[in-house]
């Protein structure tokens, strides 16, 4: 890391698209203190040059000319996900360290390139979503690790909605190679099952298109038709390392539901995990001797830790918490938790369920990760 031992981690950010905002929002304000963001540049310049004025930023013009940077340790990659691997390919190339928007890759292969090339570059590879890490997720790891519920033996996740068309400006991609709702939202729901529960050792699924065109009602696309190429409802079940066996349904074809958004069942109580697209929201439990519900109360790090100064926890979008981590356990010498073996497996474990649908057999992830580290 080129400015190891010197100040802050300096973090170069390629692609200034919607996402962008949060994340320099974030970096540059709650986690300023702890990295420091020093570039952005975009393939539509007008962009990156808005950004780099709005937050005091060099504007670098290309992503070659950024992976090049003395002045940038880590980028983040906040470009398209067909371009995550040729743009983190770039930068580990050049020695510099990278953190993907989600997924890692499109593909596994490019996801298994990049690992191998940063491991030989002795660079790190990390990668959204990082809402795990949030109070929401982190209180749910520690009831578990404590014990409340007991074993964990199944779990259950629902991402149940009716698609993009409704809302988004531009939701073509969302039905294309890359999208459907389990590339779309599954890579949240996964991790946050992979943090509470461990990896995955065997998946089975079943996945089916809806519907073959799509309708446009949002603007400025109101209308237009949208030709579906990927499933858009998604059924997986998955057999953990630990023994627990769990169940995730992805759907762009569910006008409603009452589902949860995760359960976790043990063998002394049931856990309702918040919604893993956001960093908190609220926990219930209920143990075998308990007649109602209860609702728990998020844990946050101890005052006394100087990171906690700001009270950083208690705000609602925690984005960046991830590459910050990263930065920091590179500096430390420790794993970081958002790692690019993580989103490496739930990319792999998403594409065995489309697999096993295809295919009417089981089939085993040859991805591998550790439990990340818990935040409290």
């Amino acid at each position: 890391m080129a400015n190891q031992g010197k100040g802050l981690p300096r973090i170069g950010i390629v692609g200034c698209g919607k996402i962008s905002g949060i994340y320099l929002k974030n970096l540059t304000g709650m986690f300023g203190k702890r990295v420091k963001v020093t570039a952005v540049t975009d393939l539509i310049e007008e962009r990156a040059a808005q950004a780099a004025k709005e937050f005091n930023l060099r504007h670098i013009k290309t992503a070659a000319e950024m992976v090049n940077d003395p002045e940038v340790d880590i980028i983040l990659n906040l470009t398209q996900p067909q371009n995550h691997h040729e743009v983190a390919m770039q930068a580990v190339n050049n020695g510099k360290h990278v953190y993907d928007e989600k997924p890692l890759c499109v593909k596994r292969e490019e996801a298994a390139e990049l690992l191998q090339a940063a491991k030989a570059k002795n660079a790190r590879v990390g990668g959204a979503p990082d809402t795990f890490l949030g109070p929401g997720i982190q209180t749910c790891r520690k009831i578990i690790d404590d014990g409340w519920i007991g074993r964990p033996v199944a779990a259950s996740a629902f991402m149940l909605c009716h698609g993009h068309e409704h809302w988004h400006p531009d939701p073509d991609f969302y039905y294309q190679t890359g999208g459907g709702p389990m590339f779309d939202m599954g890579p949240y729901y996964l991790t946050a099952l992979v943090s509470l529960l461990g990896p995955v050792a065997r998946v089975s699924g079943s996945a089916q298109k809806g519907q073959a065109e799509r309708l446009i009602t949002s603007e400025p696309l109101n209308g237009t038709v949208i030709n579906v190429s990927v499933p858009t409802h998604v059924t997986g079940v998955l057999d953990f390392a630990s023994g627990a066996v769990g169940m995730i349904v992805t759907s762009f074809d569910i006008w409603s539901h009452s589902m949860p958004c995760i359960e976790i069942y043990g063998t002394e109580g049931t856990l309702q995990v918040p919604d893993p697209n956001y960093f908190r929201g609220e926990i219930k439990m209920r143990r075998f001797r308990e007649e109602n519900w209860s609702t728990i109360p998020l844990v946050l790090q101890t005052a006394d830790n100087p990171k906690d100064k700001d009270d950083w926890q208690k705000l609602n979008n925690l984005r960046g918490i991830g590459i910050t981590d990263m930065a920091e356990a590179i500096a430390e010498g420790r794993p970081h938790r958002a790692s690019g073996e993580l989103t490496n497996h739930v990319l792999d474990v998403m594409h065995g369920i489309h697999d096993a649908s295809v295919s009417g057999k089981y089939y085993e992830p040859k991805s591998g990760c550790q439990r990340p580290e818990p935040m409290l």
